[in-house]
């Protein structure tokens, strides 16, 4: 672990909870007493944080992608490569509704913060010419629904594959990336287009093993006051195949016209590897960024509003999704150690919720 002196971050692992495949999204409680995970098993998790116990809600029929809570109806929404949303009640333990979402994956979901909308993004990379750029979409890779009826809401055009969506803090527009670094974003109100952009820094052109494009825009995240956002991902390298590229974020002023990029992490202060998971801490406009190493000293970092490195960690896991305990006070990856071999017939369990102490001190 590092840090640099001033020690505006504090971070100890407080618990490490198995699950039995690989999380590919979570949420939890705001009382972070209860999460959610969501796995490469097909099933949804409901987890006692402090026993460090789970037990399965619901299932999905490929892999169950993403996971959002409602507090406020104390419902789960959860989404999956088959392409489906469902809705669990809790109290009941029952799956109550479920809804086709997409022909293909659910690459990622988010709810809005008012708890009135939930977005899920699509799309296969499909060669579309002699330069292996993306074919056309095959559907709408953005679809909003209602988060309580169900009901589909807008249905958005895009690049396929979409990898990321967020919507702002005042639920009034969502974005979403791509793989090529394309960047949009929509009025929820009214389906209207509001920004676009492209980034080329999130992609990459693999020419080893095969020829393809690689990489994109797998996280986002609106700045608490709206005017930014925020994308992760990997930088180019030269073998995508080998997954080395630079751990990146980038921040744009998507208001103004023409967007403009704002910050970006620095350099020096990044290693070589897949960021999958962003999200700020709760009332103190420091963000932590994570996913997966291939070369350097961490894979998970906070950084302040200026763009400042302010704490690192290596989590010995790759990291696809992170949230904090409404009060700031503990920080929830979620992910997944090196699948070993069978064991008397079973897999030994390699899906991990890491829960940590976290005490964030106000940056600029």
């Amino acid at each position: 672990m590092s840090s640099t002196n001033e020690q505006p971050v504090k971070l100890d692992l407080w618990k490490e909870i198995k699950l039995p495949s690989g999380v590919l999204g979570a949420d939890v409680t705001p009382d972070g007493l209860r999460a959610f995970a969501v796995c490469m098993d097909r099933g949804v998790y409901e987890i006692d944080v402090l026993e460090g116990t789970f037990s399965r809600i619901g299932q999905h029929e490929s892999y169950a992608s993403g996971v959002v809570y409602l507090p406020q109806s104390k419902r789960l929404i959860s989404a999956g490569y088959d392409g489906a949303l469902q809705w669990h009640d809790l109290e009941s333990r029952k799956t109550i509704r479920k809804i086709q979402a997409h022909k293909f994956w659910s690459w990622q979901m988010a709810v809005s913060p008012d708890e009135r909308f939930v977005a899920s993004v699509t799309g296969q990379y499909l060669p579309g010419g002699y330069k292996y750029e993306p074919a056309p979409e095959q559907e709408p890779s953005v679809r909003v629904f209602d988060a309580h009826s169900g009901e589909q809401l807008l249905s958005l055009s895009h690049q396929p594959p979409v990898l990321s969506v967020a919507f702002s803090p005042d639920s009034k527009f969502v974005a979403a990336g791509t793989m090529m670094g394309n960047v949009r974003v929509w009025e929820v109100s009214s389906g209207k287009q509001v920004a676009e952009w492209t980034t080329p820094d999130f992609t990459s052109w693999g020419i080893i093993k095969s020829h393809h494009y690689i990489g994109g825009i797998f996280a986002l995240t609106f700045t608490p006051d709206g005017d930014g956002l925020i994308a992760c991902g990997m930088g180019p390298m030269r073998d995508p195949m080998a997954g080395n590229g630079k751990q990146i974020w980038q921040q744009f002023a998507w208001r103004e016209s023409p967007v403009s990029k704002a910050r970006e992490i620095n350099e020096g202060d990044s290693g070589n590897g897949l960021m999958e998971a962003i999200a700020f801490h709760p009332g103190t406009e420091t963000f932590v960024m994570a996913g997966r190493l291939a070369q350097g000293k961490w894979n998970t970092a906070f950084f302040s509003r200026s763009g400042k490195l302010l704490h690192s960690v290596d989590t010995k896991m790759r990291v696809t999704d992170s949230t904090f305990a409404a009060d700031g006070k503990r920080l929830f990856l979620a992910g997944a150690v090196g699948q070993e071999r069978k064991k008397d017939g079973v897999y030994p369990q390699f899906g991990r919720l890491k829960v940590y102490d976290c005490e964030v001190q106000r940056t600029t």
